[in-house]
């Protein structure tokens, strides 16, 4: 099978939103709004968080907030030299950073970017643990997210792979991202 027809491939992938299972998207801003724009969005790895950030934008802007977006990661594990002091000095009263990745700062390093982002609007993390800022929502992933998931990107044929996707889920602990790559080799061999 060629990459492009794979329902899998990143693009699909990625067209795939965050599911807010407990609330609606005006109860969840209006939880943020009670804590300050500062919030953090909890969870293990592939369960939604960046998904969720990248989800909450177009609200905060359509809310009148001018968004920043961070990011640190596994390779990224933190900022070009000043680029920090840079972003700081001007930060306004109209601005929400999203950050994405913000476990991987020391905490110190946490500690004097949370001072320096105290004149932004709002400021939203994602983190793996609970700690660093208020927390907004925990993401969580089951089985059946996966095969909801499934279902949306290989429609019927979702529920022939019902037991797939229990062994899936339990093989990658829950992480739905890997799972679905392992999907994308799967129907890469297969066809």
């Amino acid at each position: 099978m060629k990459a492009k027809d794979n329902p899998f491939k990143t693009d699909s992938v990625l067209g795939v939103r965050y599911r807010l299972r407990d609330r609606t998207w005006a109860e969840l801003l209006e939880q943020l709004r009670r804590l300050g724009y500062r919030a953090a969005i909890v969870g293990p790895h592939g369960s939604g968080k960046t998904t969720l950030l990248e989800d909450l934008e177009p609200h905060l802007a359509s809310l009148g907030f001018s968004i920043i977006r961070l990011r640190l990661d596994d390779e990224t594990r933190g900022f070009e030299r000043g680029f920090l002091r840079r972003l700081f000095r001007t930060l306004s009263e109209r601005d929400v950073l999203l950050f994405d990745g913000a476990e991987q700062m020391s905490h110190f390093a946490w500690l004097r970017f949370k001072r320096g982002t105290k004149r932004a609007a709002g400021l939203i993390i994602t983190s793996h643990r609970r700690g660093r800022l208020p927390t907004l929502i925990k993401c969580e992933t089951s089985s059946a997210l996966l095969r909801e998931i499934m279902r949306e990107l290989i429609g019927d044929e979702a529920e022939a792979r019902c037991g797939m996707t229990e062994e899936l889920y339990g093989k990658h602990e829950g992480n739905l991202r890997d799972a679905l790559r392992e999907m994308y080799d799967m129907y890469s061999e297969q066809r």
